[in-house]
């Protein structure tokens, strides 16, 4: 199901996601296992989290008698997309190689990984331009290009 993340959703509520797109149809005990040794929450702490996902749009919620069960509204690919895209709108665009570079040297990565990588810089050889314009307003960067400089 394809779902425009508007919401932005906290560290714990990720952990939340990762087990209902993983189950793809849980309850609140399932969850509360599956993250208790990971995380050691109350019932009610991750109660609060399904709460609050279920009111952000995230998660559907399904009663079946006494019990209610979770699936996810929003797309896991859609959804770490939209939180990378959201990711580069708060930096200088000229900075976006960098951070990339960044995050594969700290990242491990399987071989078929670096493959995937290879190929996508190929591919985007062919839409790369000569400087990337900085996206910045006057005063919020340091990259030094005249756009950016403060005017006093």
């Amino acid at each position: 199901m394809s779902t425009e993340l508007d919401a932005k959703i906290t560290d714990a509520e990720w952990e939340i996601m990762r087990v209902v797109w993983t189950q793809k149809k849980v309850t609140s005990k399932e969850i509360i296992d599956i993250l208790h040794d990971k995380k050691n929450w109350k019932p009610a702490t991750t109660k609060t989290f399904i709460g609050r996902l279920v009111k952000k749009g995230m998660l559907h919620t399904e009663a079946d008698g006494k019990r209610y069960f979770y699936s996810a509204i929003a797309n896991e690919e859609e959804t770490i997309q939209s939180m990378v895209d959201g990711f580069f709108d708060h930096i200088c665009s000229k900075a976006v190689g960098k951070t990339i570079a960044d995050m594969i040297s700290s990242a491990t990565l399987s071989f078929d990984d670096v493959a995937l990588l290879e190929e996508a810089l190929e591919n985007k050889k062919k839409e790369a331009v000569d400087e990337v314009k900085c996206n910045c307003v006057p005063g919020q960067c340091q990259c030094k290009t005249h756009h950016c400089k403060k005017h006093h």
